[in-house]
């Protein structure tokens, strides 16, 4: 009989023992593939609040239910990607381009790290009142692109692509790269540096929610503000929606990362859900972030320290001229933001232009005077045209010029056939001295 018993103790201790290896391998396969489910009672739903809570002084945190219905929304909803011409309208949604994208270049050997959803989509999923709202859809794969021959790879691939979701009475064997690149792609871009290895590609849309894939395997700087520094991991949604055969619930959904690459990710929503501005070194930022900046205050964004944001507005400036030097640089970068930034806020095109108007005469330090001048009469011009547009200003009867007189003016015996005497060297000199402002 003990031998019976002893036995049977034996086996319990096998069965368990083989029990407990399974689950170790269950275990390590879900660490493999970066994928695990929530699943919890109602009465453990306070876990995922405390989880959120210890995870809060870092740089990463877990989406709650809320959230992840908001991403899953934002995935599966039908994008139009409008083409120019004759050429018909695509209809996808983002999970269903992202898939095809990765697929397609781990078949070319180019080896995808995760995908991220950034930018304004992901400070809307995690704020949902942020102020910000959102436009464009932006998807970074991350990705080893370490030659040209990658780069032109992954744009092979996505006008390739672009192909699946024309509709099928589309004769497409004689469209070839070039006329999906005219037809539906709004811009490229490709930066390769020492610090910088990334591209872009930009669908268009008319309603400006253009789906952009941006392609990186190094971005030394990837945020402007802390607001918008926010990106989030779909690797285990995306698996999620291949592998489950039941819906997403409340006690039954993927654990998805979200990240401030701005750093503390706690001290970052903070900032998005109190519309506080904050960032460090904008010198770093192409352009400065003068414009978004200038966006951000007009959103009703403000900053925390007034007198810190003052010193940091010059270097926004300064950096904005080193990168635009040119008048028509500046133009051709002012109207394609409005174009871009403001589709369905037509309204507030000219609180923004007056607003950088003002930052602009404020803080830029470091210009020529006439240029400086210049650069305002630009701002001041496509303010009184975005009025026009909108049918502010009916007649010139509504507008209020100003001028500066010339020097000779002051003269007292001025008149129109007056004619000025030719000032001395010096004189010269002197004056334009004064045109140029200090660098301090």
């Amino acid at each position: 009989m003990k031998v019976i018993q002893k036995q049977k103790t034996q086996n319990k201790t096998k069965e368990s023992v083989r029990k407990g290896a399974i689950f170790i391998t269950f275990i390590s396969i879900l660490s493999s593939v970066d994928f695990s489910t929530v699943v919890m009672s109602e009465d453990d739903s306070s876990s995922t609040t405390s989880y959120m809570s210890d995870t809060e002084g870092t740089n990463v945190s877990v989406l709650n239910w809320e959230q992840v219905q908001r991403l899953d929304t934002i995935l599966t909803e039908t994008i139009p990607i409008h083409g120019r011409g004759n050429f018909p309208t695509l209809e996808m949604q983002p999970r269903q381009i992202v898939k095809v994208v990765r697929s397609r270049m781990e078949q070319k050997q180019i080896h995808v790290r995760d995908v991220r959803l950034n930018g304004s989509a992901a400070s809307h999923i995690l704020h949902e009142d942020s102020g910000l709202g959102y436009k464009d859809l932006d998807l970074i794969f991350c990705a080893d692109m370490k030659g040209e021959s990658e780069f032109q790879t992954v744009k092979d691939i996505v006008l390739d692509c672009l192909l699946d979701f024309l509709p099928d009475c589309v004769n497409k064997e004689k469209i070839t790269p070039l006329t999906l690149k005219e037809a539906y792609v709004q811009k490229m871009v490709k930066v390769c540096n020492d610090s910088d290895r990334w591209s872009l590609i930009s669908l268009s849309n008319n309603r400006g929610k253009n789906v952009e894939l941006k392609f990186v395997d190094s971005l030394r700087r990837q945020f402007e503000f802390s607001v918008d520094s926010f990106q989030i991991k779909l690797d285990s949604l995306l698996l999620f929606y291949e592998c489950s055969e039941n819906p997403m619930s409340e006690t039954f959904h993927p654990t998805i990362m979200g990240e401030s690459v701005y750093g503390h990710f706690g001290e970052a929503l903070d900032h998005l859900r109190h519309k506080i501005i904050c960032t460090r070194n904008p010198e770093e930022i192409r352009g400065g972030g003068l414009l978004k900046y200038c966006h951000l205050l007009v959103r009703g964004f403000r900053a925390a320290s007034e007198s810190e944001m003052k010193s940091l507005q010059r270097y926004m400036c300064s950096r904005f001229f080193i990168d635009f030097p040119d008048i028509g640089e500046q133009q051709r970068k002012l109207e394609s933001y409005l174009q871009n930034h403001f589709v369905g806020l037509e309204d507030r095109k000219y609180d923004y232009l007056m607003t950088l108007h003002g930052v602009v005469n404020e803080s830029t330090v470091c210009l020529m005077g006439h240029e400086r001048r210049q650069t305002l009469g630009l701002i001041a011009m496509l303010a009184v045209r975005v009025l026009a547009e909108q049918n502010v200003i009916p007649n010139v009867a509504n507008v209020t010029c100003y001028y500066q007189p010339a020097p000779y003016v002051a003269d007292g015996n001025f008149s129109n056939y007056y004619i000025a005497q030719v000032q001395p060297m010096f004189a010269c000199q002197q004056a334009a001295y004064s045109t140029w402002l200090p660098c301090n």
